[in-house]
């Protein structure tokens, strides 16, 4: 259907000249499966308020009070986002990441090898410790 009916063509949605917008590879390849609703409405309010670099400042009592969060569900949540990286945390920063294929390993970011070629310890370290910043 080439032509689809707009509810409402009058609040059609413009690009912002903010950064804002929700990638819709979150829900196409996978990555809100298996999310708590305190780690979704954690990422869309963090989605939200960062910057085009995906980076917010809020403290934990200001975020808690906007998503009626108590300080644990909120620690919670932000756990879950950070293990399946979502988001990256350094307190008191936020960084939302770009969005990786989910449930790709730690090394699924780098190429596998060529037939014969070899990695070493140094470079497979490398790869887990960048993730592991994350």
């Amino acid at each position: 259907m080439k032509n689809k009916p707009l509810p409402c063509p009058a609040r059609l949605r413009l690009v912002p000249r903010q950064f804002s917008w929700i990638d819709q590879r979150l829900v196409r390849d996978g990555h809100i499966q298996g999310r708590s609703s305190h780690a979704l409405a954690l990422y869309l309010f963090l989605c939200t308020v960062a910057d085009a670099q995906g980076l917010s400042y809020y403290s934990d009592t200001r975020l808690g009070g906007l998503l009626g969060l108590s300080g644990a569900d909120l620690r919670a949540a932000r756990s879950e986002l950070r293990s399946s990286g979502l988001i990256a945390w350094q307190s008191p920063f936020y960084q939302v990441l770009s969005l990786e294929r989910a449930f790709e390993s730690p090394l699924a970011s780098t190429p596998p090898p060529r037939a014969g070629e070899v990695r070493s310890a140094a470079q497979l370290l490398q790869a887990i410790m960048q993730e592991g910043l994350q």
